[in-house]
């Protein structure tokens, strides 16, 4: 698929390179991908940038659909009128930065992946032991996506704002230049994929759930991006390069939910 005009291309920042946008043409509208490292200040700076040139229909977000509502509360806190919000990260600021779009929680834990995800565990036979070691796994996401919805009720019937988890500190600053925190950044993502590099996943529980994940998100996006309107992603950056390839195959349809269904139960079909 030809591609316009590159995000970079568009900005004089150095927090906003290829490493970690890229722009998707379509034809209903353009697909904008934007890799994150959570609670980073570059990546909420980066976020908050791109959306203040881009008008796009939807903003599609790394967030359980349950747990979006938090966020959405995190956004609209006036008691931090400079952007970013106090809490929520670069999330909360892509809420807050684009407040005519309609945000959407594109992550697991989610009906689909559920489905998807024992589908693969049956097929492949795997054994008890991981089977029980992904469950956990996704036991525990669902308990951490259920505690945000517990939060977001909570914040709106009451005067607190109720944070689940804790944020994440970096040796960076938002006071500090572009340039320190896009330094700050790229060393950070450069440490973490050098030691995830030096661990071998394949076939193992974390495996299993993470790949389903990723195919639920570019399902989901994939589904976005064929409405109307242009559409911004902001994702983790370890999904980055995975969500484009995907996502950018030219001229390929998408196959609709019972088609993808009827694959998963018949694959020789």
């Amino acid at each position: 698929m030809d591609e316009p005009r590159s995000v970079p291309e568009s900005f004089d920042d150095p927090r906003i390179t290829a490493q970690f946008c890229r722009r998707l043409s379509g034809t209903a509208g353009d697909l904008i991908l934007i890799g994150v490292v959570h609670d980073h200040p570059a990546s909420i700076a980066r976020v908050e940038r791109v959306l203040e040139r881009v008008d796009p229909e939807t903003v599609a977000l790394e967030l359980p659909p349950i747990a979006v509502p938090l966020y959405r509360a995190y956004a609209r806190d006036r008691d931090a009128e400079s952007a970013p919000p106090r809490f929520g990260g670069e999330m909360s600021a892509a809420i807050r930065a684009a407040p005519d779009a309609d945000p959407v929680g594109i992550d697991a834990p989610n009906l689909s992946f559920l489905r998807r995800l024992v589908g693969r565990l049956v097929a492949d036979r795997v054994s008890p032991a991981t089977v029980r070691r992904v469950l956990s796994s996704v036991g525990g996401a669902t308990r951490e996506a259920v505690t945000c919805r517990v939060a977001a009720t909570l914040t709106h019937a009451t005067s607190m704002t109720v944070v689940p988890g804790d944020r994440v500190e970096y040796d960076c600053e938002p006071a500090d230049s572009p340039e320190q925190q896009a330094a700050h950044e790229r060393s950070h993502v450069a440490g973490v994929q050098a030691l995830l590099g030096s661990i071998e996943t394949d076939g193992s529980a974390l495996a299993y759930r993470d790949d389903t994940r990723e195919r639920c998100m570019i399902e989901r996006l994939a589904d976005l991006r064929s409405e109307p309107g242009d559409v911004v992603a902001v994702v983790g950056v370890d999904h980055l390069e995975r969500l484009a390839t995907a996502l950018s195959a030219s001229g390929r349809r998408v196959p609709t939910g019972d088609e993808r269904a009827r694959a998963i139960a018949d694959p020789d079909r």
